[in-house]
């Protein structure tokens, strides 16, 4: 990881203003880190937590309250309801409007999050493969008919790359991803860009992360402090919103495991362990997918003086010889 000593002062005036990524495993830092840089650099923040995109997905997402955001705008929070299904594409667009607006003021995007398909699809120059209704329609049948189990099987012979990364539980992903198969002959991850391009709007790349004990004591302890501070309470009042309908909102760590204790397939103490241990096992996966991305730039969250070691890398990457690589509360 950098070492996050010295310090350095806020962007000349002139300088090119490219954005900010914070990005890396849940519960490193990222929020605060985020909006301390959009204090220095004169920014707004764009989230890309899939989950936080939720209305009413506050405790179980960690969402920063209101109250505590500095009076910084963001973006991309709070735009869909429990019931619409959130979708990468639907965000890559979305986003993508968010953060050019926000370069065409003159200020800077601070965007932050950790859910993995939607960072790249916003830095990278991703095109989503088209759909099939008819062939979506076949494979959403025999979802229903086989079980997820069946269909992870399936793709584990057609596309092995694709059934690795995406887990037997989650049938939406594996029918999305042998849909692409079907309509393009090629594996579901040739529809992603290579990694080592430069980002979009030569973003500057940042991610933290921790020692893993470390970082597992602070799960542990974010976990007991959500379902303290009303998780379950949270997850009821969603259900009469309609959670039970929702596509990926109830899968959510947290909410799938409060729904499960909810319906009576275990008590919540052992919702609260699920949470943890399920948080900790996706903060693995995390890790593996961001070490791959060579452009990325690591920072150990607890170290001093993180916020100015942060700002001498982007004082640096983007001074003006550096080669190119909602409303206002809601603007």
């Amino acid at each position: 990881m950098t070492s996050a000593q010295g310090s350095s002062p806020p962007r000349s005036v002139g300088a090119v203003v490219a954005p900010i990524a914070v990005i890396g495993p849940t519960g490193t830092g990222k929020s605060e880190l985020a909006l301390d840089l959009a204090q220095r650099y004169d920014g707004e923040i764009v989230n890309i937590d899939a989950m936080q995109q939720y209305r009413g997905m506050d405790v179980g997402t960690a969402k920063v309250p209101r109250d505590m955001r500095r009076g910084i705008l963001h973006h991309q929070l709070d735009v869909l309801d429990v019931t619409e299904t959130a979708t990468v594409a639907r965000y890559q667009g979305a986003a993508r409007t968010d953060v050019e607006a926000i370069l065409a003021a003159g200020r800077r995007p601070i965007i932050v999050g950790g859910s993995m398909l939607y960072i790249q699809s916003l830095l990278d120059d991703w095109t989503f493969p088209a759909t099939d209704p008819e062939v979506r329609a076949r494979l959403e049948g025999e979802l229903a008919a086989d079980g997820v189990e069946s269909l992870h099987r399936r793709l584990a012979v057609v596309d092995p790359a694709a059934a690795s990364s995406i887990l037997a539980s989650d049938g939406r992903r594996v029918v999305r991803a042998l849909e692409v198969v079907e309509i393009t002959g090629k594996p579901f991850a040739a529809s992603a860009p290579p990694i080592g391009r430069a980002p979009r709007w030569s973003t500057t790349i940042i991610a933290l992360d921790r020692d893993t004990d470390a970082l597992d004591d602070r799960l542990r302890r974010r976990t007991d402090a959500m379902f303290a501070d009303g998780l379950v309470e949270e997850v009821r009042a969603l259900v009469d919103r309609g959670l039970r309908e929702g596509t990926t909102a109830p899968r959510a760590i947290g909410y799938a495991q409060v729904l499960d204790a909810l319906d009576g397939r275990h008590d919540l103490d052992t919702a609260q362990e699920l949470t943890f241990t399920g948080t900790r096992r996706y903060v693995r996966r995390q890790r593996s997918w961001f070490r791959r991305d060579p452009r990325i730039h690591w920072f150990d969250a607890g170290a001093p003086s993180l916020l100015d070691a942060v700002s001498a890398l982007v004082g640096t990457a983007s001074s003006p010889d550096a080669p190119p690589a909602a409303d206002r509360q809601g603007r």
